[in-house]
């Protein structure tokens, strides 16, 4: 019996061994997640077969199906894009992830010539609406963030491209964040030496200045709303502008010196948002984006200005049970295309603007695999987030707002 009893006992302990030794790591595992996210999206254009495998889907709520179909295609080419381009640049990584990157590059580098070559069949018009001056921000964004992209793409796709973001300036922007979108596309233009609109960046800059409303938080227009669009827009390109802007100009540093106070805060309360288990309040328009929630969060780790209340244990701790928790679900993809949804295929969660492009902003959270897999982000220990911490009854730091 004694025999017996030590033999389970040495089963049972190398079977968790092997258990242990086969789970994939933090960083491989947002890589699959990332791979599986984009490959329909980037493989297709690539092969200039978007136009014929993209599903044609949009909310049951929408408002215009044909025109939200017809506009898909540069919706989700800026959002998958803008969520992925830091990644593009990097060099290291395991030999595994290094032939994904290559794939990888080879497949936007191909796509973008398709996307803004007339003769393609995935020719991407930007001049239909006003739908594509916010997804030409996307876009921007993404080569902003990733210089690597305008390099490497051939001078007649460069010239192709500055002037698809060019056409979207006759396009009214909705007096929301939507100000922030032409601002965007102006600061795509300064970064890459073209002239730009310093007008439609200070309109931008001072309105939304005017829209703060305290503790890291602004309005979306003229009425604050709970939702995240603070973190799905807001934050994320006043940082992507100001890093581009304040090289050019000294006119806003006291500005600026308040939005990094801002991002800060509202990064704090970004982390706090998240649940044990990685769920978060389900609340206000454009859920569907799922992770996309904590767009800021990711963008504050890719960049290194997380503030120090947080580490970067615990919030690669969070962002990673989010993604576990939002793309679990067996009806999140629907033959390998993202549903409209939060939890799995949810068509009533869908806004009148919604189309099969739109749920791919969530590929933003995917911004901290653009620093390198040495970085601490990817190598430190995991913690446990605020909300894990405090509801297993530890001790935690007291929560305060900020005032200006």
């Amino acid at each position: 019996m004694k025999i017996l009893s030590i033999a389970l006992l040495c089963f049972f302990m190398f079977s968790k061994g092997n258990v242990n030794a086969n789970e994939k790591n933090d960083r491989d595992f947002w890589l699959q997640e990332m791979d599986k996210m984009a490959r329909p999206v980037i493989r297709s254009l690539a092969h200039d077969s978007l136009r014929i495998l993209m599903p044609q889907v949009t909310s049951k709520n929408v408002d215009n199906k044909a025109h939200r179909i017809q506009v898909q295609y540069v919706e989700v080419l800026g959002r998958v894009l803008c969520g992925i381009s830091p990644w593009l640049a990097l060099e290291d990584g395991s030999k595994k992830e290094r032939a994904l990157r290559t794939q990888y590059r080879e497949w936007v580098l191909q796509g973008m010539k398709h996307a803004l070559d007339s003769n393609a069949r995935d020719f991407m018009r930007f001049d239909l609406g006003g739908q594509q001056l916010v997804d030409a921000s996307f876009i921007a964004v993404a080569f902003i963030r990733c210089p690597w992209l305008w390099d490497n793409l051939d001078e007649k796709t460069k010239v192709n491209l500055v002037n698809s973001i060019r056409t979207t300036r006759q396009f009214k922007p909705v007096f929301s964040n939507w100000l922030l979108f032409s601002a965007m596309n102006e600061a795509f233009l300064a970064r890459f030496g073209y002239d730009w609109d310093v007008m439609r960046v200070d309109y931008a800059l001072q309105q939304l200045e005017q829209w703060y409303v305290g503790d890291g938080m602004y309005m979306d227009g003229q009425h604050y709303a709970y939702d995240y669009y603070n973190s799905f827009v807001i934050h994320p390109f006043l940082a992507g502008i100001m890093d581009v802007i304040e090289q050019k100009t000294k006119a806003y540093d006291a500005m600026f010196a308040k939005i990094k106070k801002r991002n800060i805060r509202y990064a704090i309360i970004q982390e706090r948002l998240i649940h044990a288990d990685g769920t978060y309040p389900p609340s206000g328009r454009s859920i569907i984006y799922r992770a996309a929630a904590f767009h800021h969060l990711a963008d504050m780790s890719l960049k290194k200005r997380l503030p120090d209340e947080l580490s970067v244990g615990q919030v690669r701790g969070a962002l990673t049970a989010v993604l576990k928790k939002t793309l679990k679900h067996p009806r999140t993809y629907e033959n390998g295309w993202l549903t409209i949804g939060l939890y799995g295929e949810q068509p009533g969660l869908g806004d009148f603007y919604n189309n099969q492009g739109s749920p791919y902003l969530t590929s933003v959270v995917f911004l901290p695999l653009g620093l390198s897999a040495q970085d601490d982000f990817w190598t430190a220990e995991e913690q446990p987030w605020t909300a894990k911490r405090l509801w297993s009854g530890e001790d935690g730091k007291k929560d305060y707002s900020i005032a200006e």
